[in-house]
């Protein structure tokens, strides 16, 4: 809907972390037309993951600690020159203590896995929960923050779910929306293919171990020595150190959503992603905006974009041996491969475009805001 009277002001304020940082980029380049159209002015707050000079400050490693102050911080300074009329608050950890500032001020917080998702796929991260009573402590204050939240906005039906069963959130407050991709800059038109060019098989992942490049290494490698596959490459889109492979070949320095990198997938044939840990990784909806068949393993949400035998394969985390046989597949199948890939490209389009995102949290944020009036 679009207001009548004189916009009134929101603040989005948003966690830069690994892929928060790129969700980031693309909410300032379609949100604020969003709520323009809807009589809204929009002002993006990030908040920094770093610790800065205040590192050896007791607690300050603590990033739960370190994203709650600044946000408080962040908001107050915001307050001074333009009190925001309504808050979206991405992710859950910034909002931790922002119970009183939600009581006054419309709050939709926004999250990609709930807390306890978060731990459970913890050691993937880094990251290790801390003693029972500082975890219950946590786990009391995200409810609280929850709970004064106007609506909830997940990532995936995998996190929605998990905010009913642990969180106790209403089902009905919560809205699923992923982030999007700018399907005009990701699915530009494919170049032809010559019938002598190698395959290429595409990772794109700053956490080799993590996101299983090494499983992928090594299941090209047994790939290979299998008779009857097309010849193929192996690209590596990562900052990982790795030593000279035949036939992979590393790309570093390719920033999220630069045509170097949108280039990578524009000339790639299949798209592997065998991650050992992650939520909903923003890079597969990047592949299927580009037209490619994906692979990828049954960790946290990417059952909802890689699907079993229609956008492509799914493979146990660490398993070389399944990896080999779906690359296999896709390798010696062009027409698979076709129907994967157009496919990807449908869901993608259908539930990760960015444009068409931002404009439904744009209406969950002034729906939040009437609610209030």
């Amino acid at each position: 809907m679009t207001r009548v009277g004189p916009p009134q002001h929101v603040a989005m304020v948003l966690e830069q972390t690994l892929g928060h940082v790129t969700h980031t980029r693309n909410l300032a380049a379609f949100a604020p037309g969003a709520a323009a159209a809807a009589g809204l002015d929009l002002t993006l707050v990030p908040i920094p993951f770093e610790t800065g000079r205040w590192a050896r400050l007791p607690g300050w490693s603590n990033w739960t600690v370190r994203a709650g102050v600044r946000t408080r911080r962040a908001l107050r300074r915001l307050r001074r020159s333009a009190p925001p009329a309504a808050l979206f608050v991405h992710t859950q950890v910034l909002a931790t203590f922002l119970a009183a500032t939600m009581r006054r001020t419309p709050t939709v917080v926004s999250l990609d896995a709930t807390p306890r998702q978060y731990d459970e796929l913890g050691e993937f991260y880094q990251h290790t929960p801390g003693p029972p009573v500082v975890e219950r402590l946590k786990h009391r204050l995200h409810v609280r923050a929850l709970r004064h939240a106007r609506r909830v906005v997940v990532w995936s039906a995998w996190a929605a779910d998990d905010l009913v069963a642990r969180y106790a959130v209403n089902r009905a407050l919560i809205d699923v929306i992923p982030p999007g991709v700018d399907l005009d800059r990701w699915g530009t038109d494919r170049s032809e293919r010559s019938p002598e060019r190698p395959l290429e098989v595409l990772f794109v992942g700053g956490d080799l171990p993590r996101k299983g490049g090494d499983v992928l290494i090594a299941a090209c490698a047994r790939v290979r020595e299998r008779p009857g596959v097309p010849p193929f490459e192996l690209h590596l889109v990562t900052g990982a150190a790795i030593d000279p492979v035949p036939g992979v070949t590393v790309h570093r320095g390719l920033t999220p959503n630069s045509a170097e990198l949108v280039a990578r997938f524009q000339s790639a044939d299949v798209f592997v992603l065998p991650t050992r840990g992650d939520c909903l990784p923003l890079v597969l909806a990047e592949a299927g905006a580009a037209g490619l068949p994906l692979v990828s393993t049954p960790v946290g949400a990417i059952p909802e974009i890689v699907v079993q035998g229609v956008t492509g394969e799914l493979v146990e985390a660490g398993d070389v041996g399944a990896l080999t046989d779906a690359l296999e597949r896709l390798l010696t199948d062009a027409e698979l491969r076709a129907t994967y890939g157009a496919n990807a490209r449908a869901v993608v389009a259908r539930d990760h475009d960015a444009a068409a995102n931002a404009g439904r949290l744009i209406n969950v944020i002034s729906n939040a805001l009437d609610a209030s009036s």
